[in-house]
């Protein structure tokens, strides 16, 4: 019995969702997250989901930047990007950062569903009339690269890299994640390392390069 996981802050476009999935995937249970920490969270005390349908704009998601936290801590699970930038170089590079395949907002409930059934069966889905474009256009180094460090974070290692992003500062973050502060500098120094950086402004300008229209 699949189990996916469809994570979007919009709730007409969640039951939209839903509503493609149950009517093309016999008895599969659909879970929901408005959010990419309670996504992450559901995926950390549910080891049974095979699918995310994630949308690459919500709270705690910086573009490209939530598939690569997904992927980099839950490497098992499969991911449908669901977006409505749908530039060829957006699609590819959603490829490049691990994802199974894309499904533009404006697709219709039988390509979701059709993209969904693909996906579970081990396959990849890009929209047939964006195939053609994204496959003449090669991987960026620089974007599995990027994926690979950005995988070495754990959770709360990104979820600091996401308020640095937002330009708080240590005590900002500290409070927000209701840690001390000294924990917050021990994560930053892990993160410089991981990441191959100096500083915050320099992780901040790495964090800026996922956004998905960027190179497109």
């Amino acid at each position: 019995m699949p189990r996916l996981l469809i994570a979007d802050d919009h709730p007409l476009f969640r039951a939209a969702l839903r509503q493609a999935a149950a009517a093309s995937v016999e008895d599969c249970t659909v879970l929901e997250a408005a959010d990419l920490h309670t996504a992450l969270e559901r995926l950390r005390v549910d080891a049974d989901i095979d699918l995310v349908l994630l949308d690459l704009h919500m709270p705690g998601s910086q573009g490209l930047s939530g598939l690569a936290a997904l992927r980099g801590q839950h490497p098992g699970v499969a991911v449908l990007v669901v977006s409505a930038h749908d530039e060829p170089r957006t699609v590819r590079r959603v490829l490049d950062h691990g994802a199974a395949g894309f499904i533009p907002k404006s697709a219709s409930p039988a390509q979701i569903g059709e993209a969904i059934r693909a996906v579970l069966d081990c396959g990849t889905w890009i929209p047939p009339d964006l195939a053609r474009a994204v496959e003449t256009l090669a991987p960026d180094p620089r974007d599995t690269d990027l994926a690979a460090r950005l995988a070495r974070l754990t959770e709360q290692q990104y979820r600091v890299l996401a308020l640095i992003g937002e330009g708080l500062l240590n005590k900002q973050i500290a409070d927000r994640l209701d840690v001390q502060e000294r924990t917050v500098k021990a994560h930053l120094t892990a993160i410089f390392e991981r990441l191959g950086v100096r500083n915050r402004t320099q992780a901040s300008v790495l964090l800026r390069t996922l956004e998905p229209v960027a190179n497109a």
